[in-house]
């Protein structure tokens, strides 16, 4: 079995692997005070749901440094095998053409990867996360580059924050862009003012290019506002754990 862990700023993503197929997955919150042991212990539980399955891989895509040491520390210790953390060295197979490739987030790359695995064409890949990013992969799987912008929880909390008398709302989408009431506008604002700036973006890049792109979203928030989306094509929740096992086994193949 394979063990793909995708640490982000804000949660954890966790999957086995049987061979391509992805068995069971977990997310966790990433919280870099917790020791190595706490990490161990609760992965450790994971997988004795299901059976302790023999890990013989692990691949990590991490950006949140300080969690680097723990994770490594976790796989040694509890897990008996050392990870292969996605970064400078590691083969990809996708040249960078970043003017500086070690400022690419490895969770970056690693849905490039996958996506363009998936299509084999120009695609831009649409990360809801923490931050919202932007990758566009050409068509000779290339990574050019992309766009990072604030994400949609980090949005709401800015404007719950700053605006003394708006309060936080769920983040749902309303039945009307134009809201009667204060929590509909929020809402509207949200959800239809964030898929407005993610096609508006996608736009830009397929002009500034000159292409018709192949548009995939994952990330947490992508279930609720692709929908909306005019330019986006597909979902993949779990795109960036296949990107970590397509990368392990590109760096462990003879």
């Amino acid at each position: 079995m394979f063990l793909a862990i995708d640490v982000g700023n804000t949660q954890t993503v966790l999957g086995v692997y049987d061979d391509k197929t992805l068995r069971h997955h977990w997310r966790l919150q990433t919280d870099s005070g917790r020791t190595a042991d706490e990490y161990g212990v609760l992965v450790r539980n994971l997988l004795a749901g299901l059976g302790n399955p023999g890990i013989g891989g692990i691949a990590v895509a991490c950006v949140v440094p300080p969690m680097n040491r723990v994770i490594d520390a976790l796989c040694r210790t509890y897990l008996g095998v050392p990870p292969l953390f996605v970064g400078p060295g590691v083969r990809t197979g996708m040249p960078i053409l970043y003017d500086k490739p070690q400022e690419v987030g490895a969770d970056r790359i690693v849905n490039a990867i996958a996506a363009f695995e998936r299509t084999r064409d120009t695609t831009i890949v649409v990360d809801f996360g923490t931050a919202t990013t932007f990758d566009y992969v050409s068509d000779r799987g290339e990574y050019v580059g992309g766009v990072i912008a604030p994400g949609l929880g980090i949005s709401s909390d800015a404007l719950f924050e700053r605006a003394a008398k708006l309060y936080r709302v769920e983040l749902a989408k309303p039945k009307h862009v134009v809201g009667r009431n204060t929590i509909q506008a929020i809402q509207s604002g949200l959800i239809y003012g964030y898929v407005s700036l993610v096609d508006g973006l996608v736009a830009r890049i397929q002009k500034e290019n000159k292409v018709k792109a192949r548009v995939i979203a994952t990330g947490g928030f992508a279930p609720l506002l692709a929908p909306e989306s005019d330019s986006i094509e597909e979902v993949d929740e779990f795109l960036t754990l296949d990107g970590l096992r397509l990368i392990y086994e590109r760096n462990t193949q003879e």
